[in-house]
């Protein structure tokens, strides 16, 4: 049963930032229960962060802001206690487990925190034990967690939250970095953390697709960070599906096409939630056509149409390019120059080999990228995409005469050349910051090249409205919130309009609203010339919005076509440990369904 006394609660929390004009969040309200699993939503810079922060005491212990109200975690105020105390009550998993891993044993890891706390060695083994049991690690507790996959190290964190006792465990985007089976093994693990009923897990988190099935309730900020909806998760993202889009807050794949088909004309009694709602939706709806007047045609019809690209849909299924853009807002294979396949690669690779100290990351890699398109590297955990990227880029340089972007050579050019040539925007937004504000961060690579001070204040300007960080300009950039840190390292890279445009994971950390301008700035940039190679473990993005692929595997290129053609077979995918889109799986199991 559960207890009375919430684990956690939070008055009239307001917390602002040094240099901040504005609290984020601000004023906010709520409790959570034992054996409540809470989504938190939030469009980028409402505060979702800051707030998760703040529970566990790192606000305002470590972190400088000015906190007013009170949070209380089982009974003790987080205000007035030091971090450690705090750490029996509230654990912290962060979005990239690298930066809470300090040992060189997965064991040694989570037994690091109980050891801290001095308690006896038979508890510190017993607690180790039971949560790598829990996570599946303890036949790995003796390896360097290096070796872990991302989703094995985000495992790992997890084990170390338990191992504390905590009671409650606050995640803050804990599979924004995972391909599917490393989201899969995070999800896993926490269901069996609640099923054991003794703790609650606060969840901030945009991949809602693997998240709906596990979370009871939502919690939802505005963009001013007070909060706008509170309540089940389900009832409160069909309840107010549309003024959540408005805000920029992500919403479940299955939601998003569905209101995507109502705006087309279909119908749908109650909006779905997972891929199999929207299945079991598309089914009825296929029946009611087929059965009798009273069904709605185009509603009926439109699902198969849906399936015109990377489903085998037949010809009684083609739907016109407006109605399939309305649906799904493909992008892919639009504006290419470079449609006949005749004009010279801008990137080349001829038998690319990368090693990091003994270690051979990827082998013989071939592989030419046309001008102006827009190509994905896409792979699991530990398939190499990110050295890949580096290596075209020059940021890990290449072996001399492997690599050609745009005429000259990364593994010898000189630091000017390659960033005349090359923007690059890195996973984690920190590691590319030198100015003390948001404004000298733009204005750095134009101040460089001797830019005009007229020109370099337009340009910088421009870019701070384009990607709504005015208010930010004179703020110290690692004062940012995630999504804006990821927002200006897109900025710094994009200022001095190169020739090729690097990203890995570009829209991590980004609502939606913003994601969206992001890859409206990318189909512009690319219509204007620019080539783009990004990183991503979001396949919808890449079926929607590019117009090549590569699928890497263990450090070789396993596939390499247009976006269009890859998606139409899910093999090479699977071969690869991926899948295709939740969205295009259940189009495409609907359709084979209900024909």
């Amino acid at each position: 049963m559960r207890s009375s006394a919430p684990l956690l609660s939070v008055r009239d929390l307001s917390i602002t930032h040094a240099g901040a004009v504005r609290p984020s969040p601000h004023d906010v309200t709520f409790d959570i229960g034992t054996g409540e699993v809470v989504l938190l939503l939030g469009p980028s810079g409402s505060g979702k962060s800051t707030l998760t922060l703040a529970l566990n005491g790192l606000v305002p212990h470590a972190v400088p802001a000015t906190m007013t109200g009170a949070v209380d975690a089982g009974g003790v105020s987080t205000a007035e206690a030091d971090t450690a105390s705090l750490s029996t009550h509230v654990a912290m998993v962060f979005q990239d487990p690298d930066a809470q891993i300090v040992t060189g044993t997965v064991y040694d890891e989570v037994a690091f925190g109980p050891e801290n706390l001095l308690l006896p060695l038979d508890e510190v083994h017993a607690r180790t034990a039971d949560a790598l049991g829990r996570v599946g690690l303890w036949e790995r507790r003796d390896e360097n967690p290096d070796r872990l996959s991302g989703g094995g190290r985000q495992r790992l964190a997890i084990a170390c939250a338990l191992a504390m006792g905590s009671p409650l465990i606050v995640l803050d985007e804990p599979t924004a970095n995972l391909d599917p089976q490393g989201i899969d093994d995070v999800y896993a693990a926490l269901t069996d953390v609640v099923a054991a009923g003794d703790r609650a897990i606060l969840l901030v988190e945009h991949n809602l697709d693997a998240a709906m099935g596990f979370v009871t309730r939502t919690i939802v900020l505005d963009r001013a960070g007070r909060v706008a909806f509170d309540g089940p998760a389900a009832e409160i993202i069909r309840t107010h599906a549309p003024e959540l889009m408005a805000m920029g807050v992500w919403l479940p794949g299955a939601t998003l096409a569905a209101l995507r088909m109502q705006d087309a004309g279909a119908h749908f009694d109650e909006l779905p939630l997972t891929p199999s709602e929207l299945a079991a939706a598309l089914t009825m709806t296929r029946v009611n056509h087929l059965q009798g007047p009273g069904a709605t045609s185009s509603a009926a019809s439109r699902p198969n149409r849906l399936q015109d690209r990377g489903t085998g849909a037949g010809p009684d299924d083609a739907v016109s390019p407006d109605v399939r853009a309305t649906v799904l807002q493909t992008d892919a294979g639009r504006g290419s120059t470079t449609e006949t396949g005749d004009t010279a690669p801008i990137i080349s690779a001829r038998g690319l080999t990368v090693r990091r100290h003994r270690t051979e990351i990827l082998h013989g890699i071939d592989l030419d990228i046309e001008p102006g398109t827009l190509t994905a590297i896409i792979g699991t955990n530990g398939a190499g995409k990110t050295t890949l990227l580096q290596a075209l880029a020059g940021v890990v340089p290449p072996p001399k005469r492997q690599v050609t972007v745009d005429g000259i050579d990364p593994g010898s050019a000189s630091p000017r050349e390659l960033a005349s040539r090359i923007g690059f925007v890195f996973q984690n937004p920190e590691h590319q910051f030198i100015a003390h504000t948001v404004f000298d961060e733009l204005a750095h690579g134009l101040r460089l090249r001797h830019t005009p001070d007229a020109e370099t204040r337009e340009r910088v300007d421009a870019m701070l409205s384009r990607f709504g960080l005015e208010a930010k300009a004179d703020v110290h950039p690692f004062l940012l919130s995630g999504g804006e840190k990821r927002r200006l390292s897109v900025g710094t890279a994009l200022i001095t309009r190169p020739q090729v445009l690097a990203l890995d994971e570009p829209t991590f950390g980004q609502d939606r609203a913003r994601a969206s301008e992001l890859l409206a700035l990318l189909r512009d940039l690319r219509a204007e010339g620019t080539t783009i190679v990004i990183v991503t473990h979001d396949l919808q993005l890449v079926a929607e919005h590019t117009s090549h692929t590569v699928i890497l595997k263990d450090g070789r290129v396993h596939a390499a076509d247009r976006t269009d053609e890859l998606f139409r077979d899910e093999a090479p995918f699977v071969e690869a440990g991926l899948r295709l889109p939740a969205l295009q799986r259940v189009l495409a199991e609907a359709g084979q369904a209900i024909a």
